[in-house]
């Protein structure tokens, strides 16, 4: 499968790859790649991490699980493939952009270019089954991925976590508040956007001025 990690991250989350837990995982997911198709590609599973190193981190934007359906998903949270069409959470997330910043709609839902600049893209479960959402969430990648968020709340400071929905906010319990921004709303999904509490948020102007205020470059949303 060729699965790799970036040398910072792996540094620090280096104590979970030999726990059992982590082992059972890898040996479950390497089945599944092998019995059937999933997603991402298994050379993207570490995408988020691989784009955007530990010291980089600047934004952190939490999604539960990749995109199941074919050309989707790569490594990224929200996150689409060059020429795939915008699913509607991220339709919405653009939608908000646009609206905050006074900026057009992009023509490419491949948020590469957010990860490059200090985004990390997380989904808190890294792969799933094809057509079958959260058929991997019970495997123990969220044991995995809540280490990364415990290692930059412990280690790092000033970064903006962007969490939506209750799935993301309910991550809010281990992250240091007192040294960092913490963003909360609904899900950009249409059913809970369209109640209220997803437009109009401003959160990408606000999570832009914090960096600017701590001295760190905004992101080219």
């Amino acid at each position: 499968m060729n699965v790799q990690i970036e040398e910072t991250w792996k540094q620090r989350l280096q104590g979970e790859f030999v726990q059992p837990y982590f082992e059972r995982l890898t040996e479950t997911v390497r089945q599944e790649y092998a019995d059937g198709t999933c997603y991402p590609p298994g050379s993207l599973i570490f995408n988020a991490f691989n784009l955007c190193p530990f010291d980089k981190v600047k934004v952190v934007i939490i999604g539960q699980d990749p995109y199941h359906e074919p050309g989707q998903a790569h490594g990224l949270s929200f996150s689409v493939q060059d020429g795939v069409p915008f699913p509607p959470s991220l339709q919405n997330i653009f939608k908000e952009i646009s609206a905050d910043l006074g900026t057009t709609l992009p023509t490419s839902g491949n948020l590469t270019r957010w990860a490059k600049q200090g985004v990390l893209l997380l989904n808190a479960t890294l792969t799933v089954r094809a057509h079958q959402a959260n058929s991997h969430a019970l495997l123990g990648w969220q044991t995995f991925t809540d280490a990364a968020i415990r290692a930059l709340s412990r280690e790092r400071v000033h970064i903006v976590y962007m969490l939506w929905g209750g799935f993301a906010r309910g991550k809010s319990y281990m992250i240091d508040k007192s040294q960092n921004l913490v963003l909360e709303s609904v899900h950009p999904s249409p059913l809970s956007a369209n109640r209220g509490g997803w437009f109009g948020q401003h959160q990408f102007s606000r999570c832009n001025a914090y960096l600017k205020e701590n001295g760190l470059q905004p992101i080219s949303w």
